[in-house]
């Protein structure tokens, strides 16, 4: 049911710190009446530990020139990943340039991105994600959550890669936001396009740093199922209380990130909260749960989160890269030998995703809970 209007008006004489609710009851994420309120609602504030460490200073991550994967200069590969050997195993983040996406997609995205969060609340909310489902719209995943909720909207879609559809975004958006999206539909259809070829380069490469088969893992996510998501994160008059996003990793594989130039993106490496600069020209790539155990632990999934501030809005374009749900994940047999045990059991993305659906709410330890979750349920030996 779409809300009216009237559902979502405060009282602000009586009650001045109410916050808006739907006609169920249920918390809703309206900035318009959410910054007119002086003080933060409880629903928003974080615990001081996921609050410490604001320094500005900068983690030194690796730039990536992918360039070379097209030249096949077989010197600068290995010299790249190098690079992105020592940067995984430390932190599990990389940023990377001449990455082949037009400049002018990239903003085409964000303009259709803008149409999006431009749109009445009212709107929003008829397209919001269904429970245990992936795709749609969230105000602050309110619709999952009471506590922690972070200070940002997400709309969410999937991308099948082996979907012959040209039109299979498009299709999305024409059932969800109705035909006047139906040219933000095809952005995003071309968007998630170059997303794809891009992801199978980084898995080329992220294959050479471990010293596998160079196409292991580009066979392997050839098939997948990967979620485009569009991270809207307005400014916000107590910063200081809440998150944009709390601290964790990514279930999913591998992220390939754009984030505008407001910055607010941080990586916890070295012990300490560091920023990401914001690079117009770079995407910026971290490991995901998943990845990290194709490769046997070796590469860490990134621990990050995001910032929000008083004077700026921030907006950021992530593409998760999964596998086909039904996907065994396990590493490389020739990575692994007698002197590298395994250290997770055998499981499908499909298992993973479940968990963090219904079961569990990403955060620091989300791989390793889920893994018992998984032992337990299946009573696995591994």
């Amino acid at each position: 049911m779409e809300l009216s209007a009237s559902t979502l008006v405060l009282n602000p004489a009586s009650q001045p710190h109410e916050e808006p609710k739907d006609e169920n009851g249920a918390f809703v994420f309206d900035t318009n009446l959410l910054q007119k309120q002086e003080h933060m609602p409880k629903e928003f504030v974080w615990p001081s530990k996921d609050l410490v460490n604001t320094t500005q200073e900068e983690l030194k991550e690796p730039l990536i020139d992918l360039d070379i994967m097209n030249k096949g200069d077989e010197e600068a590969i290995a010299s790249a990943a190098e690079l992105v050997r020592t940067a995984c195993l430390k932190h599990g983040f990389f940023q990377v340039i001449n990455h082949g996406i037009d400049p002018d997609l990239i903003h085409g995205a964000y303009h259709e991105f803008d149409s999006i969060f431009n749109l009445p609340i009212s709107k929003k909310l008829s397209g919001r994600r269904k429970p245990g489902g992936v795709s749609g719209y969230s105000g602050a995943h309110a619709d999952r959550y009471s506590s922690k909720l972070p200070w940002k909207e997400t709309f969410s879609f999937l991308y099948n890669h082996q979907n012959n559809s040209e039109s299979q975004i498009v299709d999305y958006f024409n059932s969800v936001l109705g035909e006047d999206f139906q040219h933000t539909g095809w952005v995003f259809q071309k968007y998630c396009e170059a997303m794809k070829e891009l992801s199978l380069l980084i898995m080329e490469l992220l294959a050479i740093s471990l010293d596998v088969d160079r196409l292991d893992y580009r066979r392997f996510f050839q098939d997948g199922n990967s979620i485009m998501r569009c991270n809207y994160y307005p400014t916000c008059n107590n910063p200081s209380l809440t998150l944009g996003t709390g601290p964790h990793t990514d279930p999913t594989s591998v992220t390939i990130l754009h984030q505008d130039q407001v910055g607010g993106l941080q990586v916890f490496a070295d012990n300490k909260w560091l920023a990401v600069r914001p690079r117009p020209e770079a995407l910026v790539i971290n490991i995901g749960d998943t990845f990290m155990a194709l490769s046997n632990g070796r590469y860490k999934s990134c621990l990050h989160r995001a910032l929000v501030n008083t004077y700026r809005e921030r907006r950021s374009l992530v593409y998760f890269v999964c596998p086909r749900e039904d996907k065994t994940v396990r590493p490389p047999d020739n990575m692994l030998s007698k002197n590298e045990p395994r250290k997770y059991p055998d499981f499908t993305w499909s298992n993973l995703f479940e968990f963090t659906q219904k079961h569990y709410r990403a955060d620091v330890a989300t791989l390793q809970s889920f893994i018992q979750w998984h032992c337990s349920s299946n009573s696995s030996n591994f």
